[in-house]
């Protein structure tokens, strides 16, 4: 369907460095007509948001770590792109009036902050940082509401939610099935996994993701995550959301009915598609991703999930459960023991034990204003350090 704009509409990209970011150029690139770049931004990888500004000419672009912003903007001299540095630039640059939507892809809970000033600033949300769902859930959701602002969620399992809800508001939803790979470890049992290394639980069988989210599927708190995140964009409790596994990523995830009827997303494992859906929103665009030969589709597999030999999920939950500040705590606890695996300090079979012991001694703050939740998230940090350095002594 073609999309009826007769203007492309203009598009901030947070983390445009990153696999999300990149892959949401891809989609604009096939469409230049209907997007139109507005921002890029990245963290560190300097060269390639350079080569990024260059190629499709942005207002502005913001690195972040402020080391990197000379060799920026040497490169960009000549240029028209204004050229900005540090995390409080991310946050003033999503209020740029002539933004219309803001690609939130940024790793982890640095999404949290240019997040709520997008949508103090009325801009369209395209959700790729489900940590800021996860972290600020209900104040994130009542700022959207109170600014009449649209989360459009980009993860390929709410996004296929959302895409099954289409038509179906006023019904009555059963349950949302939440499908999950099941990693690299799939299958395998707690006693298997004492010994995994850093390349073997980076090595995704389907998909092409950054370092953190990786390691997250492979412990299945990724899926733990997306359950906290699905229960706050659709407003279902957490007793009507099922994980399942999916070895095929073909599904990507299903609702179930009270008529027992279930609808489901299908599409190869890409992306490109989940982000074409929201940066079109509410049209479709033609796109060559994702799309299925039915001829060569030979099985769809689930089982649930071990929670046993992958006690993330099962600690999401709970956290989940818990609500206020606990989810953020074990996000932020997560992250640190994410960074501790990825830099040899820990063991991956000692990830979850460094979030128990750190849910554990939540001490039950009331998630009451963002400054509360970002409190609650530095305590996290600080007591998951402490963890860390005594699980890794």
């Amino acid at each position: 369907m073609a999309n009826p704009r007769t203007a492309p509409k203009r598009i901030a990209i947070l983390g445009s460095t990153g696999s999300i970011g990149r892959q949401t150029l891809d989609v604009i690139a096939t469409h230049p007509d209907h997007f139109e770049v507005e921002v890029l931004t990245a963290q560190n990888n300097a060269a390639l948001l350079v080569e990024q500004a260059k190629r499709w000419k942005p207002n502005a672009v913001v690195i972040v770590n402020e080391d990197h912003y000379e060799e920026v903007r040497s490169a960009l001299r000549g240029e028209q792109t204004k050229v900005y540095a540090g995390e409080n630039a991310l946050s003033s640059v999503v209020q740029m009036d002539s933004i219309e939507m803001v690609v939130t892809a940024l790793v982890g809970y640095s999404g949290l902050k240019p997040t709520i000033k997008a949508i103090e600033s009325g801009k369209t949300i395209a959700l790729a940082n489900k940590e800021t769902m996860v972290v600020a859930g209900d104040l994130i959701t009542r700022l959207a509401r109170e600014k009449g602002v649209n989360i459009l969620p980009v993860d390929s399992e709410h996004s296929a939610i959302f895409q099954c809800l289409a038509g179906e508001f006023q019904n009555r939803v059963e349950k949302i099935i939440l499908t999950a790979s099941g990693g690299p470890f799939r299958g395998k049992k707690r006693e298997e996994l004492k010994n995994v290394s850093k390349a073997q639980a980076l090595k995704h069988p389907n998909w092409n993701m950054g370092d953190k989210i990786t390691v997250d599927s492979a412990s299945l708190m990724n899926k733990g995550l997306e359950v906290i995140e699905a229960h706050w964009l659709f407003d279902i409790p957490y007793e009507q959301i099922e994980v399942v596994v999916h070895p095929e990523s073909i599904i990507h995830s299903m609702v179930e009915f009270t008529d027992a009827a279930t609808i489901a997303q299908l599409s190869l494992p890409d992306m490109r598609l989940p982000i074409g859906y929201a940066l079109a929103y509410p049209n479709r665009i033609a796109t060559p991703f994702g799309k299925i030969d039915w001829t060569k589709l030979q099985r769809l597999d689930f089982e649930a999930p071990d929670v046993e030999a992958f006690p993330c999920l099962r600690l999401a939950y709970q956290a989940g459960r818990v609500g206020e500040c606990a989810p953020a705590w074990l996000n932020a606890a997560n992250e640190v023991a994410v960074a501790a695996f990825l830099a040899g300090r820990i063991r991956w079979v000692d990830i979850p034990v460094v979030l128990r012991a750190a849910l554990d001694q939540f001490d039950d703050t009331v998630a009451s204003s963002i400054d509360v939740v970002i409190d609650a998230d530095a305590r996290a940090r600080r007591l998951a350090s402490s963890i860390v350095a005594s699980v890794a002594a």
